[in-house]
């Protein structure tokens, strides 16, 4: 499609200079805790036992307040292509770049949380128009999930990764992209499955760094690496998944001061990008300050620290967000990072995804793998996919 319709209309983003001013004296007047009781000299991951750093949340506080460039982001996002669209009755925003290739073939990334569309701006190009020729093109489509960035806030409960799902399919086939391929992390590697699973007709493979077995699986027959795979999910669902329980159960009740304070709102996803990604210390090892503050500026700018905790009301939380009986039998290829939250053996993987055409284990990356490991996601991605589209014909 190369022309705009009366469903799908071009978006620009601009926040006003009122609220980057805000902002900025908000971050200034902030009133900050002691600091934490178990101190250590970095580099030590046991320096965030008790969460973020004093420390180190003030050096991020004031670059956040001195240095970093909004508008460059901003500029970013318009550069890509911008667009809206309303599906069900709520406005969806999403990312759009076309390759110039002839044989391009119709991708959708959809993200998680903390994250958002900032996590795939820096690869956008190098999938639509790969500089390898012998490299394959997509044309790439990247939305906001419903109560995120730029899409709006449900008004009423229901939208959860089931009802997100076939809005996806709707608004691909807007884009005249009657069938495509699908990649996700996160709530974005369940929703991908639940496309795989649910509309067959539409997907004509998935790529996802989520797998999720389905209930009742036993280590029985696992390797002792897989069996610790299992233990390390298990050990992160009953120990460190408090954000999740706290956004399933009362995710109107943390809004507050994530919508209210910056600061409030930096300390809780920096946390995530801290314990989630595969650095010995600190996520900046990998991923700029500047790439995290694009992800968390998204957040306050659109007031969405409410309206995204809510996906984990809708959709239960964790492990028991997909249907226990869905099956995917499109074309799907998995990649595992080392450092990721959940981690599904191939043997459970095989008894959903029941045609898995490539599986990867890297060795490098966690959860965040196109801001920590980019040229390697890519590359992941694009063969991944290439192996889908093989079995797909």
């Amino acid at each position: 499609m190369n022309r705009l319709t009366s469903d799908v209309q071009a978006f620009e983003a601009h926040a006003t200079d009122a609220d980057l001013d805000d902002l900025r004296a908000r971050l200034a007047a902030a009133r900050l805790p002691e600091t934490e009781t178990v101190y250590r000299a970095a580099p030590d991951p046991r320096r965030w036992e008790q969460g973020v750093p004093l420390a180190d949340l003030v050096d991020v506080v004031n670059y956040w307040r001195t240095d970093y460039d909004w508008r460059s982001f901003e500029a970013r996002l318009n550069r890509i292509g911008q667009f809206r669209t309303t599906i069900d009755g709520l406005g969806i925003h999403f990312l759009h770049r076309r390759s110039a290739r002839a044989d391009a073939t119709p991708l959708i990334l959809t993200h998680g949380w903390p994250g958002s569309i900032a996590e795939f701006i820096d690869i956008v190009d190098e999938l639509a128009d790969p500089q390898d020729p012998g490299a394959p093109a997509f044309h790439v489509v990247v939305p906001s999930l419903p109560g995120f960035g730029y899409s709006d806030k449900p008004a009423t409960t229901g939208w959860g990764t089931g009802k997100i799902a076939a809005a996806w399919v709707e608004l691909m086939g807007r884009l005249g992209y009657g069938k495509f391929a699908a990649h996700g992390g996160d709530w974005g590697g369940v929703i991908t499955t639940v496309l795989g699973g649910r509309f067959p007709a539409h997907v004509l493979g998935i790529h996802t760094t989520l797998a999720q077995a389905p209930p009742g699986v036993t280590t029985d027959g696992l390797t002792a690496a897989e069996r610790q795979w299992a233990e390390d999910t298990r050990d992160f669902w009953l120990h460190r998944a408090a954000y999740a329980k706290q956004q399933a159960t009362r995710p109107q009740t943390i809004g507050y001061s994530l919508v209210d304070s910056p600061v409030g709102l930096l300390a809780w996803i920096l946390d995530k990008f801290t314990e989630w990604t595969d650095t010995d210390d600190s996520p900046f090892e990998t991923i700029s300050r500047d790439r995290v503050l694009d992800d968390v500026t998204l957040y306050w700018l659109t007031r969405t620290g409410a309206s995204s905790a809510r996906i984990y009301y809708e959709s239960h939380g964790g492990v028991n967000a997909l249907d226990p009986e869905l099956c995917v039998d499109v074309p799907s290829a998995i990649t595992i990072y080392p450092r990721d939250i959940e981690k599904c053996p191939l043997p459970w993987a095989q008894q959903r995804y029941r045609q898995i055409v490539r599986w990867k284990t890297p060795e490098r990356g966690g959860h965040f793998p196109s801001l920590e490991v980019p040229e390697y996601f890519v590359k992941d991605l694009q063969e991944g996919l290439v192996a889908v589209l093989a079995a797909e014909r």
